[in-house]
């Protein structure tokens, strides 16, 4: 599990301990990951031209001392600052002890930009707010041929939130400090981020407000059937989806259901006659189930469905058509439901869930507030589609999925999660481990579905790679990303 604490959090844990060992961990692990890079890029150190973009704080001071170190092994290092009357005075001086070039022209700071074999950013740190001023954003689009190394987080992304409120840099390793940070790992911050490697300083910050699941946390939540166990002991899961206009979306629901570990599915809609010929292990008739799936695709049957659902003891997942539904009735919808009840929103239905004062744009750009927001708003757990694929609880914890590919926006791939968490519901997972448990093993099939580098895919094909994603945290490998420095 990769735990994500805030800057307050950090700030914390960082006052408990010494600053200046702090500070030499920081440094070491900072100058180490460069020089591995340098040398995979050109063989060795000595002789490479390295460039410190240095602001104020511990961000540029760390950036300034690495680069003193790295001098030191023989790299031309230049820095130049960007806030020259607030700048980390003992690293400053280490940098020319050690060589290295300090310039306060920016027109000399954007030429070694466009040369430098790599470039430290260094220019705000975790505490920055509000986005680069404008002497610093000309780097954000400035061009470039080295590697950028961003020092804690790119310049301009919200440690806490992932907004980019402005200009920022865009990164191809982040290496952070002690612990990672909510904006390293949710959009539009995480996009800013790189390869991600995190160099451990000592730092005991407490329980983290966001968590990112891993191959190993996966494994371990995945239902896996006894001995003993029959389609009822493995989860039913009914679905209320699919209308004459939209079958496919039934199909689809169904497969991710059948395919997500679901002992038997009871499907409820009209087109049955053309799931039961596509899925011929479908349950038309009712009976006892484990979890609902509502609204893909529902059309005009949505607001009886949402109902039955509603009415039920069981765990309820609603999506599309009955998210829609669920937005014109508002959060009283849902009061007084004893058994648990999952959202799966994009960005567009969040948007109406919460009542139209925001856009599907402003949801996109805040994926943390928006989805915590409507998670208290209706008291229920809430899984926000997108780039980044945030899961809320009402009382404000998160999980953030870090596996995907963005072939998977396309027309569908909702349909194939929304099943494949009503399975792993109707399993006995709650929300809180079904959401985020789908959500990566959905992402994981896309990667899988669409290879390397990539290639379209539909949401047919990332329902038929779901028994090789599953297989693959069963067994125990890693997903596949960016190289990054081994963490």
């Amino acid at each position: 599990m990769r735990h994500a604490h805030t800057v307050e959090q950090v700030r914390a844990a960082e006052a408990a301990l010494a600053p200046a060992p702090l500070m030499e961990r920081a440094v070491a692990g900072l100058a180490a990951a460069c020089a591995r890079l340098l040398t995979r890029r050109r063989g060795r150190v000595y002789g490479s031209a390295l460039l410190v973009l240095a602001g104020s704080g511990d961000s540029g001071g760390g950036a300034l001392f690495a680069g003193a170190r790295l001098a030191g092994r023989g790299a031309a290092v230049s820095a130049v600052l960007l806030d020259p009357g607030r700048a980390h005075p003992a690293a400053l001086a280490a940098l020319r002890a050690a060589g290295g070039r300090v310039t306060t022209d920016q027109e000399v700071g954007l030429a070694d930009f466009s040369r430098a074999d790599l470039i430290l950013d260094g220019i705000v740190g975790i505490g920055g707010r509000g986005g680069l001023g404008p002497a610093a954003a000309v780097y954000a689009t400035a061009p470039r041929a080295g590697l950028l190394v961003a020092v804690d987080l790119p310049s301009g992304v919200d440690a806490d939130t992932g907004e980019v409120p402005g200009a920022a840099l865009r990164a191809d390793v982040t290496v952070t400090f002690g612990t990672y940070k909510p904006g390293l790992v949710v959009d539009p911050g995480a996009g800013h981020v790189g390869a991600l490697h995190l160099v451990p300083i000592g730092l005991r910050p407490p329980q983290a407000p966001v968590e990112a699941l891993q191959h190993a946390d996966l494994a371990a939540l995945l239902p896996r059937p006894a001995t003993e166990s029959d389609k009822y002991r493995r989860g039913v899961v009914g679905l209320l989806a699919g209308s004459e206009r939209y079958p496919g979306a039934a199909l689809l629901a169904v497969a991710g259901a059948l395919r997500g570990g679901a002992g038997a599915v009871r499907y409820q809609g009209r087109p049955a006659e053309e799931v039961v010929r596509c899925h011929p292990e479908v349950l038309l008739t009712a009976g006892r189930v484990q979890a609902w799936v509502v609204g893909p695709g529902s059309g005009d049957d949505t607001p009886e469905a949402l109902d039955d659902a509603l009415a039920s003891e069981v765990p309820v997942l609603v999506d599309a058509d009955g998210l829609s539904e669920l937005a014109r009735r508002g959060p009283g919808a849902l009061a007084g439901r004893a058994a648990p009840t999952l959202l799966t929103p994009h960005a567009g239905e969040a948007a109406r869930l919460l009542g139209g004062t925001v856009t599907a744009d402003q949801v996109a750009a805040a994926r943390l507030r928006h989805a915590r927001e409507l998670a208290a708003r209706f008291g229920a757990t809430v899984l926000l589609k997108g780039s980044s694929t945030v899961v809320a609880r009402p009382d404000g914890a998160v999980r953030v999925n870090p596996t995907g590919t963005s072939w998977l926006a396309t027309a569908g791939s909702g349909d194939v999660l929304a099943g494949l968490a009503g399975a792993l519901l109707a399993a006995g997972l709650t929300p809180w481990d079904a959401a985020p448990a789908a959500a990566y093993l959905h992402g994981l099939a896309g990667r899988l579905a669409a290879g390397e580098p990539g290639a379209p895919v539909t949401a047919s094909d990332v329902a038929a790679a779901l028994p090789a994603a599953w297989r693959d945290v069963a067994e125990g490998g890693r997903p596949g990303g960016a190289a990054g420095l081994g963490d």
